[in-house]
Formats: C-alpha cells, structure tokens, sequence
C-alpha cells in the first residue's frame, strides 16, 4: 500500500505534528510507535525521524490522505488537551494535504461527540463523502 518513503514520510509528519506545542509528550510518542509497528517501522527508525525527519510525499489516492489525516486527529487528542495552535496546525495540515477545509472543520466539531474524542472511521469517512459528493 504505502512506500518506505510514504511510510517515513506519515510519520515525519506525526512528529512534527506532535511537536508543534513544544512538548512531545511520551503518549504522543507511543502513539506514533504503535503507527510506526503497523506500518513495519522500527522504533529505531522513528527515532532518527524524530532527530533528522525526511521530505514530505504526497500520498495518493485521497482515502490514504483521509486515513493520515485521521491519525493526526487520534495523535492531537491523546494527551485530551487540544490547543488553538493544534486545531490551526491540523487544518493546515489537512488542507496541504487536499482535504476541503469545510470537511476538516465538521471533524473537528464532531470530534467533541465522542468519547475521549475517538471519532469513528466510518463517521470520518461519512463526513468527507458528504463534503465531496
């Protein structure tokens, strides 16, 4: 599915993401190293990301952006603490990433109806099929 770049470059971007409150807390980090097993990423590996990151892939097609969009919603929620420079991080992020900036900000509503602020695969994707049909 994903390319060792890809794979490299989602969770550069995770790190950067989780680092752009100036704390990365050991549950963002363990977070990442849970994505990083799935994608076949040592730990090893994250930690050189975490020093050195790599140059950002665009992934294609739009389902693999939503999915990594998701994880940033999953990593910006860990901690239960979501700052201002998060949402406008994440939004940002999202819209780098092609997603429609109205679709981004339903998540980020909808994100509050749900426990510990989970929301569901299939709501998320719901929502950007909504936003794109």
């Amino acid at each position: 599915m994903y390319s060792k770049e890809e794979k490299l470059s989602l969770l550069s971007e995770m790190i950067q993401f989780a680092k752009a409150d100036k704390k990365f807390k050991e549950q963002e980090y363990n977070f990442i190293l849970v994505i990083a097993s799935q994608l076949k990423i040592t730990k090893e590996e994250v930690d050189i990301l975490i020093e050195e990151g790599v140059e950002k892939k665009n992934l294609q097609p739009e389902s693999q952006r939503i999915l990594q969009f998701h994880r940033l919603v999953l990593l910006m929620n860990i901690d239960q603490e979501t700052s201002q420079l998060e949402i406008h991080k994440i939004k940002e992020i999202g819209m780098r990433m092609g997603l429609r900036l109205e679709a981004i900000d339903t998540v980020l509503k909808k994100m509050n109806d749900y426990p510990n602020k989970i929301i569901p695969p299939k709501e998320l994707v719901s929502i950007f099929t909504r936003f794109y049909n």
